[in-house]
């Protein structure tokens, strides 16, 4: 049988539908540039970025299974994996079937001809100890000298082979017999049973002995004995615990010592309900109200921008006028802000975050197309919009442009997947019990909000706010939301959602209704002439002379008021209105105010008129207040200048009165600013390819043809640079850091890099989500991009920091 070991030749052997299937699923591995061969697909598939994009998109057992074969190594195949795992009665043998199926069609697992499962590098290597196991006896051999080997077989009784390759498969064949491991122990003295016990149920960096190679230095009790026997072995080249090899490990767990694997998800306990019910409650009393919430906070966005802080992002003052001006709480605030950025109606301009273009022909729509679009939105934001405190207790602020989190969009995801496998007509009895199910087809989900009470609470509490569950099931909204049916959620929306109202009930105490969501000009005529009081199901706003005097301020004369008021109430005006809005008018305007830049005035009423008559200065705008007071539209210094050009002598004075006298003080030039520092050691961008087959994947594309175009063409593609004209990275590490650390140069990825694979520790300058800066020295570093997981000696706890807030690196 022709051998499948490689990814390359096993995609070669799949037929055109099932290639199709693959590139479907693995959406990152058909995306730009397209590949050109099996074997550049196969290598892309096998990079390390490829393989941390997907492994967050699996469920639990998938997971489990992945790290069973990643413990295994070499020696996986179906019987072994099954066996590993305890799945031996029919049920456990389709269910593992079933994971190897989903495995396969990610790449991530696959059959060579010798009928033994092989999985990419860069996920074999996602778990350090698999399952707490080490690496095999061969592999912690390799450096072992011939006449060590020889002693250990001596000492076991077994006659040493003349080689040393021989000699390592007599001792590797011995310990791979579990029975003869437990019998050897069993025949150990009572120390070392107890150490190796220990250490066999413990992980390699948990072991509890440390055995040193220095002269005069006694051994643990018991560590010669399973040294002498290759039980145990330490590394000669430098101190440290010593290592058990997974061969013995697994012999002495035990025949009935089983990996975890949960092919079922966890059980809810579930309440009957029936669909009327399911979209009552999340038309009506969900979606309606944050469609109508939402509408509000725009609105208020629109009348007056909300300010951004120095640091990035709106801060609490700012969420809490918008809930005020909506009557909105900060959760559908930040929902609506956030979700309405991500669609593209609002934009940051400057220090300021205004609506777009696109949120006027939003604005024009009706509820259930507004909803949808914002549902969207929601569906693929790749954060959790509610969280509002960090790990620390501070406050976040609303769109501070955080750096992407994967965990996030898949604990969404997660959510729409666990509640859409519900029974039908069956809802959890509890909506915070969905959150073990989220955990069961989501495990590496970020549960992002550190104040839940309950896991993926906050991503449930959205969901219902918005209308996407409802009494603990998926309502229509969220099947289609689910499913990626964008035509479907639009027809549904319009379905459940009543259209804008446009008219309101206006009564004598001063007060205007609306039911359910106003049209955009009931809206903006109620609110540039009311104060809004709650929004919701039932919108209410209150008249008062403030609110009148503010619409005539805009320059609305009482006619128009009066009339468009009329216009949009369901009943005639109540005289109480009429009153008011006549009664405001009288006193508007009784006291005016001109705007002046400065004033001139003098003894003299007839130099004062010939300076408001000439031409010369008809540029100030000068316009006479009385016989010997003019005011200039101009400010006092280009007035001044004008009027001495013009031949005239005037003075300018101080506030107090007295005349200012005038020094000029002698001019220096700033200091230069230096450039910024540039990051020399970055990398150069790469030369944007113009091959044809090079260009990006259209989102139209058919994979099926891709598919075929791929089986067609060689095997393996002509292998660029991937540096451009750079130096290559010098481990892999590097590169994954330098993919996320965008703000540091190369020097300093490294640094980082090195920190990481060394184990040593490094002192970096971090940016907090809240937009702080603070120094943080970190050691016990582990790599999980976009992530670095570290001890904070700032914190003295384990904290999870993000590689792109990293801005500098110093030695510790």
């Amino acid at each position: 049988m022709k051998s499948r070991s490689t990814l390359a030749t096993w995609l070669s052997e799949l037929d055109g539908s099932r290639l199709a299937r693959v590139l479907a699923i693995r959406k990152d591995a058909a995306s730009s540039p397209e590949p050109r061969s099996v074997g550049e697909l196969a290598d892309r598939l096998q990079r390390p970025g490829s393989v941390a994009l997907v492994l967050p998109q699996l469920t639990l057992p998938c997971l489990q299974a992945a790290e069973a074969l990643a413990a295994l190594g070499a020696r996986a195949t179906r019987d072994s994996l099954a066996e590993l795992l305890g799945s031996r009665s029919p049920t456990a043998v389709h269910a593992l079937d079933a994971t190897l199926e989903a495995l396969s069609d990610r790449a991530l697992v696959w059959h060579d001809g010798n009928e033994a499962l092989r999985m990419p590098t860069p996920l074999r290597q996602a778990w350090s100890t698999p399952l707490g196991l080490d690496a095999p006896l061969g592999e912690l051999l390799a450096g072992t000298t011939s006449e060590e080997l020889r002693g250990m077989l001596a000492v076991l009784g077994i006659k040493p082979p003349g080689t040393k390759q021989q000699r390592l498969a007599a001792l590797v064949e011995h310990h791979s017999d579990a029975e003869r491991v437990a019998a050897l122990v069993a025949g150990a003295p009572a120390a070392t049973r107890k150490l190796l016990e220990r250490s066999a149920r413990s992980t390699p960096r948990q072991s509890l002995f440390v055995v040193f190679e220095t002269h005069g230095r006694d051994l643990q009790p018991g560590a010669r004995w399973a040294l002498d026997r290759g039980l145990l072995l330490q590394d000669r080249h430098r101190y440290g615990p010593a290592r058990m090899p997974v061969e013995v490990a697994l012999a002495l767990r035990g025949p009935d010592w089983h990996a975890p694997f949960e092919p079922l998800p966890p059980v809810t306990q579930l309440a009957p309900i029936t669909s009327s019910e399911v979209e009552r409650e999340a038309a009506v009393a969900a979606a309606t109200a944050f469609a109508a919430h939402a509408a509000s906070v725009l609105s208020a966005c629109a009348t007056a921008p909300p300010t951004r802080l120095k640091s990035g992002g709106i801060g609490a003052r700012e969420l809490a006028r918008l809930g005020k001006a909506a009557q909105a709480d900060d959760a559908v605030v930040r929902i609506a802000l956030e979700s309405a950025y991500a669609a593209g109606l609002l934009a940051r301009d400057g220090d300021r975050v205004p609506p777009t273009e696109a949120y006027d022909v939003w604005v024009e729509q009706e509820p259930a197309e507004q909803l949808a679009v914002l549902l969207r939105a929601w569906r693929d934001l790749p954060l959790t919009p509610t969280r509002a405190r960090d790990e620390d207790n501070k406050a976040l602020p609303a769109l501070a442009g955080a750096p992407d989190c994967g965990g996030c969009l898949q604990a969404r995801h997660g959510l729409l997947i666990a509640a859409a496998g519900l029974p039908t007509g069956q809802g959890a009895k509890v909506a915070s019990e969905l959150g073990p199910l989220v955990a069961w087809h989501r495990p590496l989900a970020d549960d992002a909000s550190p104040q839940d009470t309950a896991p993926f609470s906050t991503v449930i509490r959205e969901g219902e706010l918005m209308g996407v569950l409802a009494r603990g099931a998926l309502s229509p909204l969220g099947a289609h939301l689910a499913a990626h049916a964008d035509e479907e959620l639009d027809i549904t929306a319009r379905r459940l959602l009543p259209p804008a109202t446009t008219t309101a009930r206006i009564g004598a105490d001063l007060t205007a209704v609306v039911t359910g969501t106003p049209s955009a000009r009931l809206a903006a005529l109620l609110d540039s002439t009311a104060a809004r009081e709650t929004s919701g199901t039932a919108s209410v706003w209150r008249f008062s002379a403030d609110s009148i005097r503010r619409a005539m301020d805009a320059g609305r004369t009482p006619d128009d008021i009066t009339a468009d008021l009329a216009a949009g109430s369901a009943t005639a005006l109540p005289q109480p209105l009429t009153y008011l809005i006549a009664d405001t008018a009288r006193g508007h305007g009784r006291v005016r105010i001109a705007p002046a830049a400065c004033v001139i005035h003098g003894d003299e009423p007839a130099l004062l008129a010939e300076l408001a008559a000439h031409r010369a200065l008809s540029k100030l705008a000068l316009r006479r207040l009385a016989p010997t007071v003019l005011v200039s539209g101009s400010p006092l210094v280009t007035t001044l200048a004008a009027l001495r050009a013009a031949g005239y002598a005037p003075v300018a004075e101080t506030a107090g009165g007295t005349v200012r006298i005038e020094k000029r003080l002698p001019q220096r030039a700033a200091a230069a600013v230096p450039p910024p520092r540039g990051n020399l050691g970055r990398r150069g961008p790469r030369t944007t390819a113009t091959h044809a087959s090079e260009m990006p994947i259209d989102a139209g594309t058919d994979v099926d043809v891709l598919a075929d175009r791929l089986l067609k063409a060689p095997p393996n593609a002509p292998e660029p640079d991937p540096f451009g004209s750079g130096v290559p990275f010098a481990t892999d590490t590097e590169e994954i850091v330098a993919g996320y650390a965008k703000h540091l140069s190369y020097s300093d990825v490294r640094q980082v890099a090195h920190a990481i694979d060394a184990g040593g520790a490094i002192t970096v300058e971090y940016t907090a989500t809240s937009g702080s800066r603070t120094v943080r020295t970190l050691s016990d570093l582990e790599l999980d991009p976009p992530y670095l997981h570290a001890w904070c000696h700032l914190r003295e706890a384990e904290r999870v920091f993000t590689l792109s807030r990293i801005h500098g690196v110093m030695p510790a």
